[in-house]
C-alpha cells in the first residue's frame, strides 16, 4: 500500500487526458464485487485477466446525490486491486498505520478533470464525471492505461499488469472557485495578527511586533458566517492564506493557485491546528489561527515549517 501511495505523489505532469470509455476490441474480462456501498469492497478476477490499453467504467450502484461535473469537489472512498497477486494495494477502508483510528475514516477529495497527486488516481478520478454522488463504480484496465508509465516503474508493476479499482462517491460538490466570506470583518483580540483581506487576492497578516508567539492555539472568527456547522468527515471547501510568525512571510495560498481547494477535516488529513479549530464552525465564518508547531508541522522534523509557529486567515465557503 505505501509503495503506490508513494509513487503516486509525483509531479502532476505524469497524469495528462482523460481515460472513459472502452475500445469495442478490447478484452474485458469479468470483475465481481461483492459488498454494497460505503462497505469495504471484495473484489475477486481471473488471475490470467487481460484487459485493453483503455478503462471500462461500470457503475455497480447508482446514487441519487449530484451528478459529478469537471471540476467539482468530490469526497470518496476507494481500494486499488491488482489482478495478478489478488489483493488490494490501496484502500481507504484500511489505514496505512493497519490501525484504524477513532472517528470518521480519512477519505480523498478530488477534482475530475484537473490533475492531482493523490489517491486514486487522476484517470480513475476523471470518470467519475457524470456519475450521482452514492454511486459505487467499478473501473478496470492495464497499470499503465489507469497509473501511467512512470508511475507503473516507481510502483513496481509491469505496463500490461491489470487493476481494479472500486470507488464510492460519497459526496460531489460545486462551487466558485473564486467565493470569500461576505460580511464586516472584526477588529482582532489584542495580540493577535492584523489581517486585511482585498477581495479575490491573498490576504495581508502582519504579525505583531515584539510579541512571542503564542504556545497555544489560539483563534478568532473574524466574519461569522451563518451556514451550517462543520462536522469532522466533512471536506471543508475554503480560501486561506498562510504566514509564518517568526518573519511574516507567506508560505501558501489558495488564491496562488486557482482558488477555492478542500481538504478532509478531523481525520488528521491536515494539521492538528486546523482539525481542532475548524471543527464545529459554520460554513461562511472568516477565521484567524495561530498555530503553535506542534499543533502544525513539528512532528515532522524533516518539513521546512517544522520549527514555525503558523498564522491562517481560513474562509469556509462549503463542505462536501
Amino acid at each position: 500500500m505505501r509503495g503506490l501511495a508513494a509513487a503516486l505523489t509525483v509531479p502532476v505532469l505524469l497524469f495528462t487526458g482523460v481515460a472513459c470509455g472502452s475500445d469495442d476490441k478490447a478484452p474485458d474480462a469479468k470483475v465481481e464485487v461483492s459488498g454494497g456501498f460505503g462497505e469495504k469492497p471484495t473484489i475477486k478476477a481471473p488471475k490470467d485477466a487481460k484487459f485493453g490499453k483503455d478503462p471500462v467504467t461500470e457503475t455497480l450502484t447508482e446514487g441519487s446525490g449530484p451528478e459529478v461535473k469537471k471540476g467539482d469537489f468530490v469526497r470518496v472512498d476507494y481500494a486499488g486491486h491488482t489482478v495478478k497477486d489478488g489483493k488490494d494495494v490501496v484502500s481507504s477502508w484500511v489505514p496505512q498505520s493497519g490501525t484504524p483510528a477513532p472517528g470518521p475514516r480519512q477519505q480523498t477529495i478530488s477534482q475530475p478533470g484537473k490533475p492531482g497527486t493523490g489517491l486514486p488516481p487522476d484517470k480513475v478520478v476523471d470518470t467519475l464525471v457524470g456519475k450521482k454522488a452514492g454511486s459505487r463504480v467499478l473501473v478496470k484496465g492495464t497499470a499503465s492505461a489507469l497509473l501511467g508509465e512512470q508511475v507503473v516503474q516507481r510502483a513496481g508493476l509491469e505496463p500490461n499488469d491489470g487493476m481494479v479499482w472500486v470507488v464510492d462517491v460519497v459526496a460531489a460538490k460545486a462551487v466558485d472557485a473564486k467565493a470569500e466570506a461576505k460580511g464586516e470583518q472584526a477588529a482582532v483580540e489584542d495580540g493577535m495578527p492584523e489581517v486585511k483581506a482585498e477581495p479575490q487576492k491573498a490576504a495581508t497578516i502582519t504579525v505583531p511586533k515584539g510579541e512571542k508567539p503564542p504556545t497555544e492555539l489560539k483563534q478568532q472568527v473574524l466574519i461569522k458566517g451563518d451556514g451550517p456547522k462543520v462536522e469532522a468527515g466533512q471536506g471543508l471547501i475554503a480560501q486561506y492564506t498562510g504566514v509564518k510568525w517568526e518573519d511574516g512571510q507567506k508560505f501558501d495560498s489558495s488564491w496562488d493557485h486557482g482558488g477555492a481547494t478542500a481538504f478532509q477535516i478531523g481525520t488528521s488529513s491536515v494539521v492538528k491546528g486546523w482539525d481542532q479549530a475548524l471543527v464545529g464552525k459554520n460554513i461562511g465564518d472568516r477565521v484567524l489561527l495561530v498555530i503553535p508547531p506542534d499543533l502544525a508541522y513539528g512532528g515532522s522534523p524533516e518539513h521546512q515549517l517544522a520549527k514555525n509557529t503558523l498564522v491562517f486567515v481560513v474562509d469556509i465557503l462549503g463542505t462536501v
